[in-house]
């Protein structure tokens, strides 16, 4: 009897140490996942100390590691351009293998809940055509992942989720941008694109970012202990959950929808966001990948003034190298801070990206940007524009939303006219010496000035006083 009993536990300590000799992988390397193509792509995993690792490719390329003394193992291995699905073997102590692997684009989508919203919109908020979209949305090409809401205040390893495919039952629930984006790129483009998306409602840029940089900051106090509420709004706890776990993980580019939860914090916030973007770079190790993101749109706030935290998203357009900005002056509504127009703003973001990355040319991406005042004559200033090749237009509508004012630097509102020089002439009446203009340089200022190609240009101010 004694003896069975040895054999017994013998064999349960086996089996046990067999179980924890196992590979494990992140939860971003899964079945239907997409890997970035023509790449040398990151994979990374744990298994028993000092094992053998070898990754197989099914288009033909291998590569092999050796786990460290803790067990972690990273390798690359080289991704052929576009296409599959294919299989990734995974060899060491036992063997994985991740079916229905594309190779494509993959694009980091983050932010605040317009980039969380998903198609099917949040509770009473719809999203425009979100009916049709989901009912067509069945596609193989199209790959979706979702990062579960997570806080930390150290940096994790991995993230929960799983990789899928476009269709009905999972498009209706991911992000409506990242969505609409990736549709048009995958429409034009033909190529697999894979979508990573991680976002949490009512999240501050200073969540999204790590401890070391935003120590930099003296107006910062970094968290000692969670937060009993909101930590959406507590710096380092995203990044370190939802963020630090992906970075390795091969990508094309970001796309951002987020500042709702800066506005009042416009200085701040015009350091932070263009710090936030150059870290992340810096993570990756990717060099400067494309990082697009999009305006805040027009909403009644109370108090405050978020053309300033606009302005602070512009300035980042025009100093930070490789980023652009999708503007929504036009789809704003005073009374919901989500614009139902999820499908604009994507495809807004997806111009960006085809101009930029995948060389199409011929199309206009950007809507106009103030550039200069090239004159003051007789009570009027005339602006001229970057993003206007084929001039602006009004669409038929009243100009609106601008202002003048003289060295009083108290603000009247104004009228415009486009001029046949693809300018723009503004005054009003009894400022005979204007000295400064604004546009739509408030909360909720509907847009009324955009370029022939339809993209609207967005708030600024020719002024650099203080609020």
């Amino acid at each position: 009897m004694n003896l069975l009993k040895t054999l017994l536990l013998a064999l349960l300590l086996s089996t046990a140490t067999v179980s924890l000799a196992q590979i494990e992988l992140p939860a971003f390397f899964g079945d239907h996942m997409v890997l970035q193509q023509n790449s040398d792509v990151s994979i990374w995993g744990t298994d028993k100390p000092n094992a053998k690792i070898k990754v197989i490719g099914s288009w033909g390329k291998e590569s092999t590691a050796t786990a460290n003394a803790n067990g972690q193992w990273k390798l690359k291995i080289q991704t052929p351009s576009y296409g599959g699905p294919y299989t990734l073997n995974i060899k060491g102590s036992n063997a994985r293998t991740l079916k229905n692997v594309m190779i494509g684009e993959v694009w980091l989508c983050s932010g605040q809940s317009n980039m969380e919203m998903p198609v099917k919109g949040f509770n009473n908020q719809p999203i425009n055509g979100s009916a049709e979209a989901i009912l067509n949305s069945r596609n193989s090409q199209i790959r979706l992942f979702t990062v579960k809401r997570a806080t930390s205040l150290e940096p994790l390893e991995n993230v929960e989720g799983q990789w899928s495919e476009a269709g009905p039952a999972t498009v209706r629930d991911f992000s409506a941008t990242a969505y609409f984006f990736g549709k048009k790129l995958n429409s034009l483009l033909n190529v697999p694109i894979g979508l990573i998306h991680t976002s949490w409602g009512g999240s501050n840029v200073e969540t999204w970012m790590d401890k070391e940089t935003l120590s930099e900051f003296n107006t910062i106090e970094l968290p000692k202990k969670l937060p009993e509420g909101a930590p959406q709004r507590t710096p380092t706890l995203l990044y370190n959950a939802m963020i630090n776990p992906l970075i390795g993980y091969n990508i094309k580019g970001a796309i951002w929808y987020q500042g709702e939860s800066n506005r009042n914090q416009a200085k701040e916030y015009a350091q932070l966001f263009p710090t936030m973007i150059n870290t992340w770079r810096e993570k990756w190790q990717q060099g400067k990948f494309p990082f697009y993101f999009v305006q805040i749109a027009p909403y009644g706030y109370e108090g405050g003034n978020a053309g300033y935290v606009r302005e602070a998203q512009l300035h980042t357009m025009k100093t930070v190298e490789n980023t652009g900005m999708a503007v929504t002056m036009d789809i704003g509504d005073c009374d919901f801070i989500h614009p139902r127009e999820k499908k604009l703003v994507g495809d807004r973001l997806a111009l960006w990206a085809l101009a930029k990355d995948y060389g199409m040319e011929g199309i206009a991406y950007s809507g106009p940007v103030y550039k200069a005042i090239d004159e003051i004559k007789d009570g009027k200033v005339k602006l001229s524009f970057e993003y206007n090749e084929n001039g602006l237009s009004s669409y038929g509508r009243p100009l609106s939303g601008f202002e003048v004012a003289g060295a009083d630097k108290v603000f009247h509102p104004a009228e415009a006219k486009i001029n046949g020089d693809r300018t723009l002439s503004v005054w009003a009446e009894g400022i005979l010496n204007p000295v400064a203009v604004r546009y739509a340089f408030k909360n909720c200022e509907e847009g009324s000035l955009f370029n022939t190609d339809g993209l609207p240009a967005s708030s600024f101010r020719t002024d650099t006083w203080e609020e």
